[in-house]
């Protein structure tokens, strides 16, 4: 045990134990170092407590995004891209869902979207620190004018760079900034995992820039902006505040302020917290988001950090009411996270049946026969130019076969056509966990998927 512990307070405690699997693995991580041999085993207070848990690692596996991922048609990996994501249409389909449904919640909110350089000169990350104290976790680059360069694994610098080119009014105040470009961090390839631990991905990112007394209604706002997203996806949140650390920059005084600040935000937006003593990052204190699944594991996504350290180190200002200048607070604050890791947690949540809005094949058309093609085609262009995304299934197969294969691939709708649909100029309608729900008229579908469409936060489908 690599751990100082103790872990509990007396063995004897422990009543119910279960070897669970060994596997090799490398010391660090690293495949350079001695290799070992890692066994997993779990211990409960009692046989009840050891079971409900077995049940739930079955039932993580038949949700394991790796495998559905797969299945479904979403993404792969190779090994001359080791951590980075080969998206497939599918997948890719999925990815832009959530990007474009972010930046239709983001706009109305104020927030205006840029785009930043992926590669620095590395006088930037000297300035930012994150040269002295992250470079081995940075891609470095030497251009032709023999320069250090590095791909960016973070925004931030850049937009505060980008604050910077202007001179900005108390009246701007907030600025919003929004981005969702590649980042990339040279994690060790012993702890790459899926799509939750990669090389590259890409954040719903956001930086804002505020005067101090903006901070508590600022910070408010954005707590009902989480509470809004994960409750259009059906996820519960729990909520922690960390609090200041023992090492800190900055003044007492200004870390009191910002706590408070933090404090009042979350009681006026009515959200519940439990309070992280000392866990604060070292530049300024934090709200932590951590949403429960459908099988009750937790994860934690989204956060809100406050940091008055590189507005001193990148001199960002506004000119105030006295026609002076005055120093910014930044807030740094993500909701999905990254969206690789996001689409993980979801697939997982869904076992892979999305809801209708963000299924990438949310309906498939059936023609029983041959002759009934021509109608089939009709049926998925009038879906199409309604703004759903419809597939035809035209293989010479028996119908059973294409609605067994369909609900394989978890598509919300089958819509069976035969002789009497296209006298009746009608579709028969079959939902993906409700079984046949009886003809409907193309007019009706597609009336009740956008009103669908536009619930969003559906229940999770079990498997």
């Amino acid at each position: 045990d690599f751990c100082v512990g103790p872990h509990v307070p007396s063995t004897g405690k422990l009543k119910a134990f279960k070897l669970l699997n060994t596997s090799n693995a490398y010391w660090k991580g690293d495949a350079r170092n001695q290799p070992m041999q890692r066994v997993y085993g779990t211990a409960f207070l009692s046989d009840k407590d050891l079971k409900a848990h077995l049940t739930q690692i079955e039932e993580a596996k038949k949700r394991d995004h790796r495998k559905l991922g797969k299945e479904l048609g979403l993404f792969t990996f190779h090994q001359w891209a080791p951590g980075a994501v080969f998206w497939k249409d599918k997948g890719t389909t999925l990815y832009n869902t959530l990007a474009n449904y972010m930046r239709e919640v983001l706009v109305p909110a104020g927030y205006v979207e840029v785009k930043t350089p992926l590669v620095y000169n590395k006088a930037l990350w000297e300035r930012s620190g994150h040269w002295s104290h992250y470079r081995q976790n940075m891609f470095l680059i030497e251009s032709a004018d023999e320069e250090t360069m590095s791909v960016k694994p973070m925004n931030c610098p850049g937009h505060f760079l980008l604050y910077a080119s202007t001179v900005h009014s108390y009246k701007e105040l907030p600025i919003r900034f929004h981005e969702q470009t590649p980042l990339h961090r040279n994690e060790a390839s012993g702890v790459l995992s899926g799509l939750t631990r990669v090389r590259q991905f890409s954040q719903d990112d956001a930086h804002i820039f505020v005067m101090p007394e903006q901070i508590g209604d600022e910070v408010e706002r954005l707590i009902r902006l989480v509470q809004r997203v994960y409750g259009d996806f059906g996820l519960e949140l729990s909520v922690k505040l960390s609090t200041r650390p023992e090492e800190f920059l900055g003044e007492i005084a200004t870390w009191d302020h910002a706590e408070a600040s933090l404090r009042q935000a979350l009681d006026n937006a009515g959200q519940a917290y439990t309070v992280n003593e000392g866990d604060g990052a070292f530049y300024g204190p934090k709200i932590d988001f951590d949403v429960t699944d459908a099988i009750g594991r937790k994860w934690q996504c989204a956060t809100i950090q406050l940091d008055y350290q590189m507005p001193e180190r990148f001199d960002l200002k506004y000119v105030g009411a006295d026609n002076t200048e005055h120093r910014v607070v930044v807030i740094h604050r993500a909701i999905f996270g990254s969206f690789e890791r996001f689409i993980a947690i979801l697939i997982e949540h869904y076992a892979g049946a999305f809801p209708l809005w963000l299924a990438p094949v949310q309906a498939m058309v059936m023609p029983i026969a041959d002759r009934h093609l021509q109608y089939a085609a009709f049926v998925r262009d009038q879906l199409q130019a309604a703004g759903l995304r419809v597939d035809l299934d035209d293989r010479q197969e028996k119908i059973n076969y294409k609605i067994r294969e369909a609900q394989l691939q978890k598509i919300p709708y089958m819509l069976v056509v035969g002789n009497r649909e296209i006298e009746d100029s009608t579709v028969s309608v079959r939902e993906r966990s409700g079984g046949d729900k009886g003809a409907s008229s193309i007019d009706a579908f597609i009336a009740a998927a956008h009103d669908e469409i536009a619930r969003k936060g559906q229940v999770p489908v079990t498997t």
